[in-house]
């Protein structure tokens, strides 16, 4: 489990503006510029509001390790599995290099952590996917560490909290990566056989095969607002079915009005949220007296 202390501030969510583009001597490393509107933000207030952008609220990401902070209760984490280290079944052509290289980025062994936690003393089960390794892509780990934690969640009919982010399957570990959709996919079917809750969050990105196995297979399914949401590209899609999509197709939003998901919340209600859920589904506190 990495050193969860002060991990805001050595986490870069943004484009950094050099020093001389801001007026004066602006020291490097500051400011930042908002993706969506453009916007010059400091970068100090944008960690203070969870990685939101003040003036038009667009969503940063954020890492595994944030966000556990901004969503589990202090010192309530404790992690499973972290023992799980991926290989290179394929003997693909630098894939160990790249798993390494992430590695020392990110200071994760894998795409996800995941283990027990508790949201204002209520207990869950929960997974954090983390776009920053290798575009949290589902390879062999990561779909062992969402089935193990699924079957817990099962056995001890305790719910069970996943935020998903990925840009696909790993492409490096071929049919072994694909496997997984239909592995977590079962883990679904059985958590839900038992009655227990499960409940998705799709954050920026959420498409390919995380999306189509259990990113969208939760009771209930909440989506970060802004965040992209599908299973292909919509170049792709345009191409194969020769028509132009409508604005702002594969967006939390469309997908809210289509029904495709349960609701948009906005990330600093998120763990107000699931408290709430997690205590109208029979949830009970930890005594912790």
């Amino acid at each position: 489990m990495p050193n969860l202390k002060g991990i805001f501030q050595s986490k870069q969510k943004s484009v950094t503006v050099k020093a001389g583009t801001v007026r004066g001597d602006t020291p490097e490393g500051l400011w930042t510029k908002c993706e969506k509107c453009g916007g010059m933000l400091y970068k100090k207030e944008l960690i203070e509001n969870q990685g939101l952008c003040s003036d038009c609220g667009f969503h940063f990401r954020l890492s595994a390790s944030e966000r556990i902070l901004v969503t589990l209760d202090d010192n309530s984490f404790v992690e499973y599995d972290e023992e799980l280290i991926t290989v290179d079944p394929l003997n693909f052509p630098g894939y160990d290099v790249k798993v390494e290289a992430a590695r020392k980025t990110t200071k994760l062994e894998e795409a996800i952590i995941t283990g027990i936690g508790s949201i204002e003393g209520f207990p869950a089960l929960v997974g954090f996917m983390d776009f920053s390794f290798i575009g949290a892509s589902m390879g062999s780990v990561v779909g062992e560490k969402i089935t193990r934690l699924l079957e817990r969640a099962a056995r001890q009919r305790m719910p069970v909290i996943i935020f998903c982010a990925s840009g696909g399957a790993r492409m490096q570990e071929g049919m072994f990566s694909l496997m997984q959709m239909a592995k977590t996919a079962a883990a679904c079917g059985r958590l839900s056989s038992t009655r227990t809750l499960y409940i998705s969050v799709l954050t920026n990105p959420t498409t390919a095969g995380v999306f189509a196995s259990f990113g969208s297979l939760g009771d209930i399914i909440i989506a970060e607002p802004g965040a992209l949401i599908g299973f292909t590209g919509q170049r792709v899609i345009e191409e194969t079915i020769k028509q132009k999509l409508p604005p702002g197709f594969q967006t939390a939003e469309f997908a809210l009005e289509h029904g495709l998901i349960d609701m948009i919340v906005d990330r600093r209600n998120m763990r107000k949220t699931l408290r709430s859920l997690l205590s109208l589904h029979g949830g009970r506190r930890r005594n912790t007296g």
